[in-house]
């Protein structure tokens, strides 16, 4: 199984940024999936959720109008769209996703690596 994010880096206040993560190794169709992000000395973050048919979508507070997340799962691939970006958006990005299985009668999920997003001037 691997979550594999890409896209982040150092941009300017106001700037955008996309974020991809590509899924292997399970049925990403079958799989809620989560950015979750961590600033620099605080605990993790949930920034968006978007269910296995990417047909509902939940977003934090600071970022609602500004970040889409949206999935491909022809492509295996979750992203997120970050526009307006802000100092305070920085954090390391992670990819998550999750399911609850019948079979096992248990819930099953797997993180990505991270990316790092840097915004400042």
């Amino acid at each position: 199984v691997q979550l594999v994010e890409s896209g982040g880096g150092l941009v300017q206040p106001g700037g955008s940024l996309r974020l991809s993560c590509a899924a292997s190794g399970f049925t990403f169709s079958s799989y809620s999936m989560y950015w979750v992000r961590q600033a620099p000395g605080k605990g993790l973050e949930w920034v968006s959720i978007i269910n296995n048919g990417g047909g509902l979508t939940y977003y934090t507070d600071s970022v609602k109008g500004r970040f889409t997340i949206s999935r491909d799962n022809a492509k295996n691939t979750l992203y997120l769209q970050m526009n307006s970006l802000k100092p305070d958006d920085t954090a390391v990005y992670f990819c998550y996703a999750r399911h609850f299985s019948s079979t096992f009668n248990t819930w099953q999920d797997y993180w990505g690596q991270g990316t790092q997003v840097t915004v400042s001037s």
